[in-house]
């Protein structure tokens, strides 16, 4: 039963020439020993490299330079367009004006010194200053200490304060508040460490001309242009006469800056609005109230009533924080404003800047009265009309008597 084998076929071709074709040979195993020593490559791998394989990430580590010479390429091109770019926005180019005192913490870097200076207006950009500080290769030489800087100074400028220049000699501050007269001043600055007599001081000074800004000849006192702010003067000789110079300059350049036109259309001289501004000062507590005030003062002038201000009347008698007494009120004093229309002679005290400006350029408004506003904390009520008025007048009196007496402005 067993299948026979199927037969051998027999190739019976025969190659040229006659002879049987040759059998091929087994491909030969190739070792180790069959590679000359050095070569690196296997038999077969001779061919050029494909793309693929030049791109490879072994053939990409093979390159570090190339690598190290593109990133130093785009540091240099990333510094350059950074310095443009400070030249092209900063917009203070100069050695700045307005001069201001700048104290630099022990451990400030380069950029919280350039916080401190952009905070103070001395440079525009942190930013740019840490940068032109540290392509200057000033970081390093920064240093701790009171400076005299100019408001809107380059960046360069201000290094050069910071680098070369000595830091001041050591100072004090001294407070002037806004509104005191020149007398109120006296022992508030002395309590400061100010030597000398204030009161005479303050009395004139060649560095300013009352009569050049309206003011009578023959004025006795610079009162209304001892301009109100914080002064440094030097310790080793904090001087009445100094406080003063300073108060002058700070005035002249902060008046400069105020809008007289609207006041001179109403045929008011920069004196008239100094006084205006001086009795503003006194009367409002907050900035918000004093442009309001302005206006009624304004319209009172207008239809030639009276302002009425009791602030007026204790300048002319030095009585500042007790209650005003029938005789008080009917004190002949050309000060006494609820007797005499118009203005009084000359400013009650020394206004700040936002008084100044609310006494030169009032709103619009329509009100003629106004009075400490009930339970409000020293903000003002306004009225249109003499009814109005009243029944702010009784609301304030019944709020004073339903608290024993105490001032209606702050309530229990």
């Amino acid at each position: 039963s067993a299948r026979p084998s199927p037969p051998q076929r027999r190739d019976t071709a025969r190659a040229a020439g006659g002879q049987p074709p040759i059998a091929p040979r087994p491909p030969r195993k190739v070792t180790d020993d069959d590679i000359p020593a050095g070569t690196v490559s296997r038999p077969g791998s001779s061919a050029p490299p494909t793309e693929a394989q030049l791109d490879s990430p072994q053939r990409r580590r093979r390159s570090p330079g190339r690598h190290a010479l593109l990133f130093a390429i785009v540091a240099v091109a990333a510094v350059a367009i950074l310095y443009v770019l400070n030249g092209i926005f900063e917009p203070f180019k100069g050695q700045g004006t307005t001069a201001v005192s700048v104290s630099i913490p022990a451990g400030a870097n380069a950029g919280d010194v350039g916080q401190i200076l952009a905070d103070n207006g001395v440079v525009d950009s942190r930013f740019f200053f840490e940068l032109r500080a540290t392509l200057g290769g000033d970081r390093g030489n920064l240093r701790a200490g009171r400076y005299k800087f100019a408001k809107g100074m380059s960046n360069g400028a201000a290094l050069s304060v910071l680098t070369t220049e000595v830091r001041t000699a050591p100072v004090i501050d001294v407070l002037v508040p806004e509104g005191p007269g020149r007398k109120e001043l006296a022992p508030v600055v002395a309590k400061q460490g100010v030597s000398g007599s204030y009161v005479a001081a303050s009395r004139s000074s060649s560095q300013l001309n009352p009569s050049k800004y309206g003011a009578p000849k023959g004025t006795k006192s610079l009162e209304g242009f001892l301009f109100p702010a914080t002064y440094e003067l030097l310790r080793s000789a904090p001087t009445a006469e100094s406080l003063v110079s300073k108060q002058l300059v700070a005035f002249k350049d902060n008046f400069a800056g105020v809008d007289m036109s609207y006041a001179k259309s109403k045929n008011l001289t920069d004196y008239d609005v100094l006084i205006l501004a001086s009795i503003i000062e006194r009367e409002a507590l907050f900035d918000v109230d004093r442009p309001l005030v302005s206006a009624v003062f304004y319209n009172r002038l207008r239809e030639s009533i009276s302002l009425g201000s009791d602030a007026t009347t204790r300048y002319s008698i030095n009585n500042w924080d007790q209650p005003l007494t029938v005789s008080q009120l009917n004190n002949p004093s050309p000060y006494n404003t609820r007797r005499f229309p118009g203005l009084p002679p000359g400013p009650i005290g020394n206004p700040g800047l936002a008084s100044i400006k609310a006494a030169a350029k009032p709103p619009k408004s329509d009100y003629m009265f106004f009075i400490v506003a009930t339970c409000q904390k020293g903000r003002l009520a306004f009225a249109r009309t003499a009814t109005e008025f009243q029944k702010l007048i009784d609301a304030y009196n019944n709020k004073r008597a339903s608290q024993g007496g105490k001032d209606p402005a702050f309530c229990r």
